[in-house]
């Protein structure tokens, strides 16, 4: 087994060898170098520190002011100076870039580190290169380096920096740090590097080999261009370091080329790795044994074999050491010349180095000859002198990080120092056996004493703080540096195994190896150069006398190009009107979506109209007579309407719609002439026919001729009616201004009514109106204005051509004239608001004796009754008002008579003196101020306990307090309701077990919040637990990402926007996930059955789903916005910081430009799924609103499907873990299962269709369904179904309340024609399509499904309260009721109070014939029944009065209601529920708690929720309330 792991090993690192590869390829990362230490050297381990890490804490936190100066003034203060002294060892430039090489070679140690750390370099104030306007706010970034992440923990293991690149002399930085990167360099063919259309060069880079691409600060360009793939990522910082990477690029093929010719068998990998091996023997042989001696004049020991227990890894002191050394040698610029020693000057005589970083388009070095002309002149030129100076290139104008182009070299590895914790200069030189320092002067005795003063006072003249890269570079001698560089590079050959003077490795022999020695990087420049031997001198790395081609001179500042100066780059820039339209259009997904849904509820809304025209189709008026269409004109603000006018035989004109539906009626009968203005405009449209005593008819026709076509049909008409016609002209704006609008008519009525009721009340003027803050001429109109019969019955609320309307105007148009005057309304009125009994019955006397011969026969009575009658939609039938006439005449002894006179009339009514006295006309135009001043009470219509009739008791007119009237009606209704309750008493009632109800406002609002937690605890727990669970993630998330994330710096880089993001994120995945349940519908039908139900209330589930969208809709929002913070914050980044933050999606190449907002926005996963889902979440939020639901439940029902869509997207949106690793699935998994089994059991439902047996179209839009009931449907009475119809062309489903009770064999729905859906199914079962398609058509049922109201029968007493359709749960529950009374069921519920609010009976008839069901089963007196007819509003009206009069007679003879036909009691106005629950506290005081169970429109549940509030602040029975809304 281990000689196969072995033979695996070796396979794999040889990469494919042939058999001409007879020797261990070196791995490229470097590891296994050292077979004892494996990563010693390898890419990514750890410096070597040779002296303890000096941290301001020990650990990682750097050094930093004012424990040490600032990085800018020590570099000032220690590197500034002239430039153009050469180097005291004529060391070539040539020499200093291979140094720089050779650091690439070994060192990568600058790429920034993660999470992204800064140093910021603070710039003095008035900074003559970095802040020339004295700003003083200045700030270098710099971002500290990589670091090992398991280091920096504790004082015992310190940050330690690492390499990203083999420490060996390996040849990594010209072929790479990995075997896949050299393989990207590589051509495969020849055993070659891979080159460009130019042989001679490497090939640009394409993204295969992450090359570092970071901005020419010069020209602030940045991409691929002209950036080449070489082994060393930064091998393209400036051209002068470029050629060196070109140099050994050109030697590898050199090499390959003439081992193929030497051996044309071997294969590719044979070529190459012959070359490679080659190439780094002779770069090891130069770097130690020519480079490294001519640059520190001091001889490197001889090597004496490979010693496997030194550690070679770089130490940070080396690092630093080398690159501030080589910095103090870099001219300002570079010398280029050809081999006959001509040195370019196009047009400055060298290239300006501060202006070559990272250059793209260099027109200079586009050709190999331009590149081999650089080399030769960089052999040709003298660096600048081993000192402390730094030329400004570096100084002031390196290239600079993240936004600033331009930054401070020194400074940078001032601060850099700091970063990686370098020692002190003493602790360093004590560590090499050099002597510390003493004195300042000891320091630098060569430099003068302006420059020591200035850094000892930086250092407050302690040489015990002076740092290490300072005190290095202003020695005289350089000791310190020298040996640390030294030292390193011994280290590296030593314990390097493949070095090539190591015998034991088997890589050369004793020959290859003398050969390899006596290669120098002369004889390399001559094999890849177009110079020959005698053009380049031997030692190329320093400069002697007699060499060929010497420099011109040493190279100043003044002699070259200025530099690029520093700009600020806005990663920003040009983004932010797009930012802001993308805000916009998200914050407008909504506005959009309002508006389509507008357009959808409109068309809904038409196709709506059109299905009722269709259902109930309207019969148009036969036109007898000739019709003119023209444009009836309102008013200056209104626009027009197109209209009809027909002239009638009657002397009548009337304005008709489009469709035909008469607008108005205009009488000519009392006219002698009429009246006609005409437009003389251009094109002569207008016309304008005055209606005395009524507004105005204004007419516009598109043409001339269509106009005077009219006016002759008239002329001839009224000549006809022999009638005169006046025609007169005037300007159109004029004739418009002259017009009576219908506005300005109203408003003239507003002001007689006013005055009238002034008059009639005795109203303050102040409250009236003065007369004279209006015009005379408004008041001569108002007070001389005449009301017609159209409006005197609009006053009453009432169609003008009802019979209460004719009798009424007849007797009040005392001239006959058909118009009531001032006078004559203010005579009326007053009899109504003042008069005595007497007179009240007179004027009803005088109303309907038609003849007016002084009696009132049979037929006028009856005629009267029916007037009054109308008003309820015409309820009773002819037979029943002529029975009510007969009990009426027969109980006040007039039955022999045919006809009353005025006394029998009155006295007909003498029970009813304090109706009369209260009863008033109840007239529209009456000001609110006045209504304070009319008399509006509620009666009662109760059983009188001594003898069993039915009487009528009152409230004394003098009642004036609302609290006053309330308390008696209570104790009336209490009366009322007592006279049964004794025998369903269960506990002895004592006056001791009832606290007094509490008069004190605090204690009265603590007994109500009392009740209301009693009456919502399980509500209360359920929404604060689960507020619990979403606060407590959010807080969760928003302190793991605020203080305890992984390293990644996401949080130090947008602090509000992650935890913002990702605290809503977790709620959002728990709401989203959880509200699935709330619509479980099977399951809560099950669970609310359980014991469950007493802690988690089932019914609220609905709400809960509501509650919980909203909230999640917040948090989606809060979601949102945190990620559109997080969006702008990564948008103005650097590519560096975010390349911490997003590993797996960025990787630092340098350039530091971050990607654009909308890249972040439409270019990735979470950004296209979120904008997704904020579509999707506008569209099925607001067609799930009320008002788009009722408008299209259709809309609502396709979009809310949309929710499928919403979690593959949640999904979708969390798996790119962008941030973090998906987390959805922790919340989802289990609701999803839990709602997909509840959806497949209701699945299996559909499938089922059933049969309908029965189909019935009864009054008020109602359908009657009466259907199969499907094998073991077990259900109870209140619970509801949900139907959908194939035959309709839609699967939608809809519910219903079951109308049937639990023991019948049927099932029954009574369904309503509100909306499309329910018109069209109430149209597919009329008999009329049932004759088309010869069979009752099918449906599916889901379903039952459990609410509050089937909880009826867990209450002692219940009180049930249905308005309109929503009685239908109802139904069920009372004959459930009585059918199990019937058989002596055990009940806990004893007494049910049903309460039925209606319009008008008439609209549910089958209700009627239900309720007279239960009365005649009801043998035990459980259920009382109380009738409300709302469109009788007022009680005291005259026409309600006379109704209540005709009722009590009817009950009296027949003991059942006149409107319903039942023994329950009829009310008119709407129910008291305050009044009645209060009696109800009196009736069972025995009861602890009452149910109510109300459904209808929200409106009224709303009212009986109050009713019931207000109730519960008394200490008594305690009304718990559940409802439903429709």
């Amino acid at each position: 087994m281990l000689s196969l792991s072995l033979v695996l090993l070796v396979m794999w690192t040889l990469g494919g060898a042939q058999e001409n590869i007879f020797w261990e390829v070196q791995r490229y990362d470097g590891w296994y170098n050292n077979l004892l230490h494996h990563s010693h050297g390898s890419v990514g381990a750890s410096l070597l520190r040779l002296l303890p890490a000096n941290y301001a804490d020990g650990v990682y936190q750097a050094l930093q002011e004012p424990r040490v100066p600032n990085a800018r003034q020590l570099s000032v203060a220690v590197a500034q100076g002239p430039s153009g002294l050469p180097s005291h060892r004529n060391t070539t430039v040539l020499g200093v870039f291979f140094g720089f090489h050779v650091l690439s070679e070994i060192l990568e140690a600058e790429k920034p580190g993660c999470p992204a750390e800064f140093l910021n370099i603070h710039i003095p104030t008035g900074d003559p290169v970095f802040d020339p306007e004295s700003t003083g706010d200045v700030i270098l970034p710099f971002q500290r380096i990589q670091w090992a992440l398991e280091t920096g923990q504790s004082p015992n293991k310190p940050r330690e920096q690492t390499n990203e690149v083999t420490s060996w002399l390996d040849g990594s930085s010209i072929y790479g740090p990995s075997h896949s990167w050299s393989d990207a360099l590589r051509s495969f063919s020849g055993g070659k590097l891979a080159s460009g259309p130019d042989k001679r060069f490497p090939r640009e880079t394409n993204g295969r080999v992450p090359m570092w691409k970071a901005l020419d600060p010069s020209t602030g360009k940045g991409g691929p261009q002209g950036i080449y793939d070489l082994g060393s990522a930064w091998g393209n910082e400036n051209p002068f370091l470029q050629a060196e990477n070109i140099v050994w690029f050109r030697y590898h093929n050199h090499w390959a080329t003439a081992l193929a010719q030497a051996h044309p068998t071997w294969t590719d990998e044979d070529l190459f790795q012959h070359a490679r091996k080659r190439v780094i023997a002779t770069f090891q042989s130069i770097v130690l044994y020519e480079w490294l001696p001519a640059l520190l004049e001091i001889a490197v020991p001889e090597y004496k074999g490979y010693q496997q227990h030194l550690d070679p890894s770089l130490s940070p002191e080396f690092m630093a050491a080398a690159s501030l050394f080589l910095a103090t040698m870099v001219p300002p610029g570079i010398y280029r010349r050809n081999p006959t020693c001509q040195f370019r000057a196009d047009p400055y005589p060298a290239l300006r180095l501060c202006n070559s970083y990272w250059s793209r388009e260099s027109t200079r070095l586009q050709h190999a000859e331009d590149m081999d002309d650089l080399l030769l002149g960089m052999s040709s030129q003298i660096a600048e002198r081993e000192d402390n100076i730094v030329v400004e290139d570096l100084q002031d104008y390196w290239y600079g990080p993240l936004k600033y182009t331009r930054t401070d070299y020194v400074a940078s590895w001032l601060q850099r120092g700091r970063d990686i914790g370098l020692p002190t200069y003493n602790q360093a030189r004590e560590q090499f056996g050099l002597k510390p320092l003493q004195t300042w002067t000891d320091l630098a005795p060569h430099l003068g004493e302006q420059v020591l003063e200035r850094v000892a006072a930086l250092y407050a003249n302690n040489t015990a703080r002076l740092e290490l890269l300072p005190g290095g570079m202003l020695e005289a001698n350089g000791s310190l540096f020298s040996v640390i560089i030294l030292d390193q590079f011994v280290r590296l050959r030593d314990g390097d195994r493949f070095w090539f003077e190591n015998t034991k490795n088997g890589l050369f022999t004793e020959g290859e190896t003398r050969e390899i020695r006596n290669t120098t990087f002369h004889d390399v420049l001559v094999a890849v150069t177009y110079a020959n031997s005698a053009e380049i001198q031997r030692e190329v790395f320093v400069w002697h006398e007699g060499d060929p081609c010497p420099q011109p001179q040493q190279l100043t500042t003044q002699h070259l190009a200025n530099c690029t100066p520093m700009t600020v780059l806005d990663y920003f820039e040009g983004s932010g009107a797009g930012f802001g339209i993308i805000i916009v259009v998200l914050c407008c997904l909504p506005l959009v979506t309002l508006f389509v849904a507008w357009i959808v509820a409109v068309f809904r809304k038409r196709d709506f109209k059109k299905l009722q025209k269709k259902r109930d189709p309207s019969v148009r008026r036969e036109v007898t007579s000739e019709v003119a269409h023209a444009m009836e004109w309102h008013g200056p603000k209104i626009d027009s309407s197109p209209v009809c006018i027909q002239l009638q035989p009657d002397k009548v004109l009337k304005v008709l719609d489009s469709r035909w539906s008469v607008l108005r009626s205009i009488s000519l009968k009392t006219q002698q002439r009429v009246e006609m203005i005409l437009s003389n405009n251009k094109g002569n449209r207008a016309l304008l026919l005055k209606s005395p005593k009524e507004y105005d008819l204004v007419l516009l026709f598109s043409e001339e001729a269509e106009r005077s076509n009219f006016i002759g049909k008239l002329r001839d008409y009224l000549k006809k009616s022999c009638l005169d016609l006046h025609v007169s002209e005037m300007k159109e704006q004029s004739l418009l201004k002259q017009a009576v609008t219908q506005e300005q008519r109203k408003k003239i009525l507003e002001t007689f009514f006013r005055h009238l009721f002034a008059q009639v009340l005795d109203i303050d003027r102040s409250d009236a109106g003065e007369l004279s803050f209006e015009s005379s001429q408004k008041a001569k109109e108002s007070l001389t204005c005449e009301l017609s019969r159209a409006e005197f019955a609009e006053s009453l609320g009432l169609k003008a051509h009802s019979m209460f309307v004719e009798s009424m105007f007849s007797l009040a148009d005392k001239d006959g004239n058909g118009y009531i005057s001032f006078r004559e309304f203010l005579d009326i009125l007053v009899i109504f608001m003042k008069g005595s009994p007497e007179e009240k019955s007179k004027v009803m006397f005088r109303m309907y004796d038609i003849d007016e011969n002084g009696f009132l026969s049979k037929e006028e009575f009856l005629r009267m009754l029916r007037s009054f009658i109308e008003i309820s939609n015409n309820c009773l039938s002819r037979d029943q008002a002529e029975q009510v006439t007969e009990s009426m005449f027969q109980a006040s002894g007039f039955q022999d008579r045919d006809e009353l006179t005025w006394e029998d009339f009155h006295y007909m009514l003498r029970d009813h003196d304090s109706e009369l006295r209260l009863t008033h006309l109840c007239i529209k135009g009456v000001p609110d101020v006045f209504k304070k001043n009319i008399q509006n009470r509620v009666s009662f219509i109760k059983k009188d306990e001594p003898k069993g009739t039915i009487s009528d008791r009152e409230e004394s007119p003098n009642v004036e307090t609302v609290a006053q009237y309330m308390e008696q009606e209570g104790q009336e209704l209490r009366k009322r309701l007592g006279r049964k309750v004794n025998r369903y008493q269960l506990h002895v009632y004592t006056e001791a077990r009832r606290k007094k109800y509490q008069k004190n406002k605090v204690q009265q609002k603590i007994q109500e919040f009392k009740r209301f937690i009693e009456n919502y605890r399980r509500h209360i727990v359920c929404v604060v637990l689960f507020s619990a669970i979403t606060a407590g993630l959010f807080v969760e998330r928003a302190y793991y990402y605020a203080f305890a994330s992984p390293l990644t710096g996401i949080a130090q880089t947008t602090f509000v926007g992650i935890i913002i993001s990702r605290g809503s994120a977790a709620c959002i995945s728990f709401m989203y996930s959880y509200i699935l349940l709330t619509m479980c519908r099977n399951l809560i039908t099950i669970l609310r059955e359980t014991f469950l139900n007493r802690y988690i209330p089932f019914d609220a589930a609905v709400d809960f789903h509501r509650w919980i969208a909203m909230a999640a809709l917040i948090f989606s929002v809060l979601h949102t916005a945190g990620h559109v913070v997080n969006v702008y914050i990564f948008s103005v980044i650097p590519l560096s910081v975010l390349s911490c933050l997003f590993s797996s999606v960025f990787m630092d190449d340098g350039s530091q430009l971050p990607q654009k907002y909308y890249w972040w926005f439409f270019q990735t996963i979470p950004g296209m799924t979120g904008v997704l889902l904020l579509v999707i979440l506008a569209v099925m939020y607001v067609f799930a609103t009320h008002h788009f639901r009722r408008v299209s439940f259709q809309g609502f029902w396709i979009t809310h499907h949309l929710y499928v869509l919403l979690y593959v997207l949640i999904i979708i949106h969390g798996s790119y873990a962008l941030i973090q690793q998906p987390r959805f699935h922790i919340y989802f998994i289990i609701p999803a299962l839990i709602y997909g089994a509840d959806k497949l059991l209701s699945l299996s439902r559909k499938k089922v269709e059933i049969g309908v047996v029965k189909a019935e179209l009864l009054p008020s839009g109602v359908t009657h369904l009466q259907f199969q009931r499907p094998q073991d449907f077990d259900y109870k009475s209140g619970q509801w179904v949900r139907i959908a119809c194939v035959a309709l062309g839609t699967t939608e489903y809809h519910p219903f309340t079951l109308t049937s009770a639990p023991h019948e064999d049927t099932l029954s729905l009574h369904i309503r024609a509100v909306g499309p859906w329910t018109t069209r199914l109430r149209e597919l079962y009329s008999p009329e399509s049932l004759a088309v398609i010869g069979k009752l058509p099918k449906l599916y049922l889901d379903g039952p499904f459990g609410e509050g109201h089937q909880e009826w029968n867990k209450f002692e007493v219940s009180v049930l309260v249905g308005g309109g359709i929503g009685v239908t749960p109802f139904a069920s529950i009372l004959k459930d009721l009585v059918f199990k009374s019937s058989f002596s069921s055990k009940l806990l519920c004893k007494k049910i109070y049903f309460i039925w609010v209606t319009r008008t009976q008439r609209q549910f008839e089958w209700l009627a014939d239900i309720i007279r069901e239960v009365e005649e089963a009801d043998r035990n007196d459980l259920v009382s029944v109380h009738i409300y007819v709302t469109q009788l509003a007022e009680k005291f009206d005259l026409r309600t009065t006379m109704l209540y009069i005709c009722e009590r007679h009817f009950q009296k003879v027949l003991n059942r209601s006149l409107f319903t036909g039942l023994r329950s009691i009829t009310h008119f106005g709407r129910p008291p529920f305050v009044p009645f629950f209060t009696s109800l506290q009196e009736v069972h005081p025995e009861v602890q708690k009452i149910g109510v169970f109300s459904c209808g429109p929200p409106g009224m549940t709303k009212s009986v929720e109050k009713a019931c509030q207000q109730v519960n602040k008394k200490d008594q029975t305690y009304f718990v309330h559940h409802y439903e809304n429709f």
